[in-house]
């Protein structure tokens, strides 16, 4: 029996995996690294690189960023608090490509999402002292981080503010995502290397059902 449950999402290749929980009164035990079980369920890839990023106040919203180059697969969790994570696809060959989808991660759902290398991705917090742990099949590469700004109008995701009473007026974005580019200011060959095509983002692409 596996150690993952997987729901799949309707942009293939990104999945939210869910762990099976050894549990008592006194607590659980999560095996969130057993190579062998990702490989059964379809994450066969090799993590280098581990981080952590903390964030005090609800409301906090990174993203959405990718790398330009060492492009990188995430296995990313979240070990206290909650967020809402958003995947874009981004992928030339896509069927699904600008398509979004968002995930709602917390240390209580214990949800993991696997977004696949040529993605966008960001997240917002919905709870005070919130950590979430990404796992990299490549590392940083600071001078290839680049992405595309939280609220772009084409890309149009909707990012649930009301549901969770968040006032966007108050939402904290570091000085570094307030600057990433709009969709439309992208060279069709800036993006991926040996990409031959502008990136074709419709609007209103939401794939998600939300978890929350």
């Amino acid at each position: 029996m596996s150690k993952f449950k997987v729901i799949e999402t309707p942009i293939k290749g990104l999945l939210v995996v869910e762990p099976t929980t050894d549990s008592d009164k006194n607590g659980f035990v999560i095996d969130v690294d057993s190579k062998k079980d990702l490989i059964e369920i379809g994450i066969d890839f090799e993590f280098v690189q581990e981080k952590s990023v903390k964030e005090v106040r609800r409301g906090t919203l990174r993203g959405l960023n990718f790398q330009r180059e060492q492009t990188q697969g995430r296995l990313i969790r979240v070990v206290s608090g909650a967020v809402v994570d958003v995947a874009v696809d981004l992928r030339p060959a896509s069927k699904t490509y600008g398509g979004w989808y968002s995930a709602g991660l917390s240390a209580e759902n214990q949800r993991m999402l696997w977004v696949p290398e040529q993605f966008a991705n960001g997240f917002l917090t919905i709870e005070n002292n919130t950590e979430v742990v990404f796992k990299s099949t490549d590392y940083d590469k600071q001078e290839a981080e680049s992405g595309i700004m939280w609220n772009d109008p084409t890309v149009n995701i909707d990012w649930p503010f009301d549901r969770y009473e968040i006032d966007e007026k108050y939402m904290i974005v570091s000085p570094r995502d307030k600057k990433l580019p709009s969709y439309g200011s992208w060279h069709p060959n800036e993006i991926w290397d040996k990409c031959g095509r502008r990136m074709k983002i419709g609007k209103n692409k939401n794939l998600s059902k939300f978890l929350s």
